[in-house]
């Protein structure tokens, strides 16, 4: 299981080296875009509109828009400085509560932790004062270049951290348009509704819930595997016809130089330009 972030969990002044690892996956089906007319995978280009060109990933910096078109331009260099002062910092976990006090809404994304060297004694004392505890573990931590809020518990045999929202990250609730304050309930359709979640009630197994559509599309594309449906992408782009660039070229400067204003490629001279480079 790949690592992705390595760092130290502390409570008190117990230090427990950890290694951190996904613990779920996207298993949607994913798609690529196709041209239609000679299915040829396509490709996407980052523009400027003013300067009507391609720009390189080093000609790009990060702003922060405060106001409309002002922005305040970020360095690299600075949020590297921040990030690292931050990722130095160990993971101390800050307060424990009962699970139970936290809603669902507030959970994000679960992670792995494993022992990193020299953690396993420390890794499984906190893991077994979490169980015979009853209590969960909050912390703050570093993923990604954010900041994240993040609880500690035990799932199984394993400990995890499941990063969680910040409060002002959740909407507040009483913006949702139309939610009724009070509805009046006739007490036989009360009744019955509750006669039919007893007859639902269950115990959780997550093993009987399936993603049924993406085995249906799954299904589909095995079947549709070698028969008039498959297409093969072409390997190499034809040449370019100079002559019908040329044109093209003169047709776009003419209609730019009508209009008195910068106006980005025509799209069709853009499209070819970029079959020729694939």
């Amino acid at each position: 299981m790949h690592t992705m972030w390595k760092g130290t969990i502390s409570f008190g002044l117990v230090n427990i080296p950890v290694k951190m690892h996904a613990a779920t996956e996207n298993k949607d089906v994913q798609f690529r875009q196709l041209h239609k007319e000679c299915q040829t995978p396509i490709k996407y280009e980052k523009t400027c509109p003013v300067c009507d060109r391609e720009v390189k990933n080093e000609e790009i910096v990060k702003g922060f828009e405060y106001a409309k078109n002002k922005f305040v331009i970020l360095d690299e260099e600075d949020l590297e400085a921040l990030r690292k002062e931050q990722t130095d910092k160990a993971v101390e976990i800050i307060d424990f509560v009962k699970l139970e006090e936290i809603d669902p809404i507030y959970f994000e994304k679960s992670y792995y932790l494993s022992p990193n060297e020299g953690g396993t004694k420390a890794y499984g004392l906190l893991r077994t004062a979490l169980k015979d505890s009853g209590k969960i573990g909050v912390a703050k931590m570093i993923i990604r270049a954010k900041e994240q809020l993040a609880v500690i518990r035990v799932y199984q045999n394993t400990l995890v951290a499941e990063t969680i929202h910040y409060p002002d990250e959740v909407r507040n609730v009483l913006d949702v348009p139309n939610v009724p304050e009070e509805v009046e309930t006739g007490k036989k359709e009360l009744e019955t509704a509750k006669m039919l979640i007893d007859q639902l009630t269950t115990e959780f197994n997550p093993e009987n819930y399936k993603d049924e559509y993406r085995t249906a599309v799954l299904d589909l594309i095995e079947n549709r595997k070698g028969n008039a449906q498959t297409v093969v992408a072409n390997e190499k782009a034809p040449t370019p016809n100079n002559v019908t660039d040329l044109m093209e070229a003169l047709q776009a400067s003419l209609e730019k130089a009508k209009k008195e204003k910068p106006k980005p490629r025509q799209p069709k001279r853009k499209t070819k330009r970029k079959t020729a480079e694939g």
